[in-house]
């Protein structure tokens, strides 16, 4: 029987889209690569990987229905089941939520609902919250307000940089988001 697949989409770096690909036991198959930004490194860690890539720039569209529906359609001739935003840095709009509404998956480096948005270990640090976290949830339309499948806390420490607080935030990241699909991806 044949792995149901996959989507990751990222723009940047690809750490979390790494993670998972190194996962053992993962119960899909990434199928595509999405990222929306030209050049970004995630790209190159995906070649050496073997998964296909679908880069755009959404600069190039006239709208985000636009470059939504062109995704909808790239995804569905993959049999793309499942979404995983992996750092993607875009606000999924109508099109795409409507097309795999209930299926798309996304990681945030805070305890929701504490500090959504951009920039959120930033602003845990800047808050001087003594904890801080992780958070798997389901996407909706609101900004990081979908229900939340899995979280786990990290302490923040009183000698700890922003980096060395992203630093420990990511290796709960690594370990969480690929246990996460491991248990939702039937």
């Amino acid at each position: 029987m044949s792995k149901v697949k996959a989507a990751v989409f990222a723009s940047g770096a690809g750490s979390n889209f790494q993670s998972i690909m190194e996962s053992s036991n993962l119960p899909c198959e990434i199928s595509l690569l999405v990222c929306d930004r030209p050049g970004a490194s995630v790209i190159e860690k995906a070649d050496k990987l073997g998964v296909p890539t679908y880069v755009f720039n959404p600069k190039e569209y006239g709208s985000k229905q636009e470059f939504e529906g062109t995704l909808v359609s790239k995804l569905q001739d993959l049999n793309v089941s499942w979404i995983f935003l992996a750092g993607y840095m875009r606000i999924v709009g109508p099109t795409l939520l409507n097309a795999f509404e209930g299926k798309i998956v996304n990681i945030h480096p805070s305890l929701l609902p504490d500090f959504p948005g951009k920039d959120a270990i930033g602003q845990a640090y800047k808050a001087g919250v003594k904890k801080t976290g992780v958070t798997v949830h389901y996407i909706d339309a609101g900004i990081d307000t979908g229900p939340i499948i899995a979280q786990e806390s990290v302490e923040v420490l009183e000698n700890d940089t922003e980096e060395t607080l992203k630093k420990r935030i990511q290796q709960v990241e690594h370990q969480l988001y690929p246990k996460v699909i491991q248990q939702i991806v039937k």
